[in-house]
């Protein structure tokens, strides 16, 4: 239980530094209607409000049978998915969102048991589909990296 508050404190310590990092920020141009900043506070006061429950809760959380245990696989598939993540953002702008999510989406699906020609095919057509998505339906400009030639 001492643990569980400790690591909500650490978090919570997180979430109060990144809201002062995030507060001041303006961007030169804005494309939305509550500006740059708003999504981020938004997230980080979510984020807090959970933290504080978990601070303050009157009994520590128990694990039942649905949950995995926290064993030595499963620490190992979330250090990798975290390398995956870091690798996803670093490659984000030079190959694109496309090529970098299907870099990183193959690996993460295989991670997590699924079969070679599954995964290639899923993690491409969301690929495609949430750059489409987001870059022509909701006008969020998305890097296309080494596929740039493809755009008109």
């Amino acid at each position: 239980m001492l643990l569980q508050r400790i690591f909500a404190s650490v978090l919570l310590l997180a979430c109060a530094g990144l809201a002062l990092m995030a507060w001041p920020y303006q961007a030169a141009f804005s494309y939305e209607p509550v500006g740059p900043r708003a999504f981020p506070l938004l997230m980080l006061g979510l984020m807090s409000a959970a933290l504080l429950y978990m601070v303050f809760r009157p009994a520590p959380i128990k694990h039942s049978e649905d949950e995995p245990p926290l064993d030595r696989e499963t620490l190992t598939k979330i250090s990798i998915c975290v390398v995956l993540l870091l690798v996803f953002a670093g490659l984000f702008e030079p190959l694109g969102f496309i090529l970098s999510s299907m870099l990183i989406g193959i690996p993460m699906a295989r991670l997590y048991g699924g079969r070679w020609l599954p995964s290639v095919v899923v993690t491409t057509l969301m690929a495609i589909g949430l750059y489409l998505l987001f870059d022509r339906l909701m006008d969020v400009p998305l890097p296309l990296g080494l596929l740039d030639v493809l755009e008109n």
